[in-house]
């Protein structure tokens, strides 16, 4: 048995996507994902440039691109998921893995999420904060934030990894506050994703999530938003709703993948096997060319 894991936007990088060319059924499905939007993502993927590819419109497609061909090559050589779950956009392929969404509207649903979070009009940004507590981010937040400007956590990514979402006052006001933060980054993102600074992006989601046609899923499903499995259809669509401005759940996600099954992070990425083992959790990558051996030693334990 295992636990899928699916990456989200902040793991794009030019050349990303060129090791799923190499495998036929990965390469059908980038090729399918392509002819489905007005223009095709892969050019951008292997050449740039980075200014571009990073950009929220074109990365939360591109990554979503490779996390689908990734799960094409799983299915290809037999692997069936326990469960599954994705970090902030990577929830999108794991309800297409689960069964929920057809791969077509997987890639429409991306492209609709992409466009609405790129076109939301308050200037916001994202930080991770290193090395202190969820609860102590929390306060640090709570003391930074005015009225018009708010800072909230994000994403509790793993411990001691925690990611603040704000205007960029707010954000600047709490690192000067977080004095005794080992590590403070900005991530290379457009605006203030899971914050209320999204809001305004939520009326026509909430209607594009709604209208979507949905099966019941074949495995759990863990959303972000709640952090533990759920087959019920109708708590998946609003989970993938409240998504776009809740707090991503990471933390307590890998710990119920981890209940059921050892994680694999399906995509071209190494980032939520890098956040799996801060928490204490199994989990190898597909951009490792030696998982899908160590894969099956995996299984067969």
């Amino acid at each position: 048995m295992l636990g899928y894991l699916f990456p989200g936007q902040g793991t794009v990088r030019v050349g990303m996507g060129a090791w799923l060319r190499r495998r036929p059924a990965a390469r059908e499905r980038l090729d399918r994902f392509d002819a489905l939007l007005t223009r095709p993502i892969s050019p951008l993927c292997a050449r740039g440039p980075e200014e571009r590819l990073v950009a929220t419109e074109h990365a939360q497609v591109a990554v979503t691109a490779c996390n689908l061909a990734a799960l094409a090559v799983l299915t290809e050589e037999g692997y069936e998921p326990a469960v599954v779950a994705g970090h902030s956009v990577g929830e999108l392929s794991a309800l297409h893995a689960a069964g929920v969404l057809t791969f077509d509207d997987t890639v429409r649903l991306v492209a609709i999420r992409a466009r609405l979070m790129a076109g939301v009009g308050r200037t916001g940004g994202m930080r991770a904060v290193m090395g202190l507590p969820v609860e102590e981010v929390e306060d640090l937040a709570a003391s930074a934030s005015e009225p018009g400007e708010p800072v909230v956590v994000g994403l509790e990514n793993a411990p001691g990894h925690v990611v603040v979402s704000g205007t960029l006052p707010a954000l600047d006001r709490l690192a000067a506050l977080a004095v005794t933060a080992t590590k403070i980054m900005t991530l290379r993102v457009g605006n203030a994703f899971h914050s209320p600074l999204m809001a305004e992006a939520v009326p026509e989601w909430a209607e594009a999530v709604r209208r979507a046609p949905m099966r019941e899923p074949r495995v759990p499903v863990v959303p972000n938003v709640t952090g533990e499995p759920a087959t019920d259809l109708g708590t998946l669509r609003e989970a993938l709703i409240e998504q776009l401005t809740g707090r991503v759940l990471w933390t307590r996600t890998v710990a119920a993948v981890e209940a059921v099954a050892p994680g694999v992070e399906v995509g071209d990425s190494k980032v939520l096997a890098g956040l799996s083992r801060r928490a204490g959790a199994r989990c190898l990558s597909m951009a490792d060319p030696a998982t899908l051996r160590r894969l099956a030693k995996t299984v067969a334990a």
